[in-house]
This record gives structure tokens, C-alpha cells and sequence, in this order.
């Protein structure tokens, strides 16, 4: 019989985003990068993830039996089911200025800072 242990959203958090990060480190920024772009929100055994468009969904619906396997083993609960939402607003409720953007970049792709200070690139907000 599988494990079906209980877990909280605090856990399953800290695991989406390990998985996340892991996948940057494998060099898959843009799969990173769909996992980051809201918190998802655990109601009972199903997590629920809101997406900005159907493009983000198609590509995270590609790669989700990585991250529901990861998911499964880590928190011992093979219960474990996620269900994707498209809800356009997402976009607008992060809006983001030069900074914020400069600073997420920065986050995904370390090098960023490198080139703009090599080529004395200036933020303009």
C-alpha cells in the first residue's frame, strides 16, 4: 500500500519551490520559472496552480509528472494531485518595475549581472 501521510501547504511550499530550483540547476529556466510564478494552494491532497495563459499550462502539463512524482516521494503521500488553472489576471496582479524584473532575472540567470557591468548597462525606471 502506498503512504498517504498527512502534509501541510508550509511543506508541500518548500518542496515546489526544491523542485524548481532543481530544474534551474539542470538548466530548464523556462519550467523554473512557470513554477515560480504563483504560490500554489493545497486543498486537502489537491494542489491547485494558477497560471497567466494556456501557453504556461501546456508547457507545465508536459513536465507535471516529474514534479508530482518529486511531490509523492518527498511528502509521503500518494494522493497527491494537481489541477492547473488559467486565470489571465495573474499578470496584472504582479505588476513589476525595472528593479523587480532586473532582480528576478538576476535570480534565474546569475551571469546578468556580469554583462551589466561589462557593457556598463544602466537600469532606467
Amino acid at each position: 500500500m502506498l503512504p498517504t501521510e498527512e502534509f501541510n501547504e508550509t511543506d508541500m511550499l518548500l518542496h515546489w519551490n526544491k523542485y524548481a530550483e532543481r530544474l534551474g540547476q539542470k538548466g530548464f529556466k523556462i519550467m523554473e520559472s512557470i513554477l515560480l510564478i504563483n504560490d500554489p494552494v493545497l486543498d486537502g491532497t489537491k494542489i491547485i496552480y494558477e497560471l497567466p495563459n494556456e501557453g504556461s499550462k501546456l508547457e507545465f502539463e508536459g513536465q507535471i509528472n516529474g514534479l508530482l512524482g518529486h511531490l509523492k516521494g518527498h511528502l509521503h503521500n500518494h494522493d497527491i494531485t494537481i489541477e492547473v488553472v488559467v486565470n489571465e489576471k495573474i499578470e496584472m496582479k504582479r505588476s513589476y518595475n525595472d528593479q523587480d524584473r532586473y532582480n528576478r532575472f538576476l535570480e534565474i540567470n546569475p551571469n546578468i549581472e556580469l554583462l551589466r557591468s561589462t557593457f556598463g548597462l544602466e537600469l532606467n525606471g
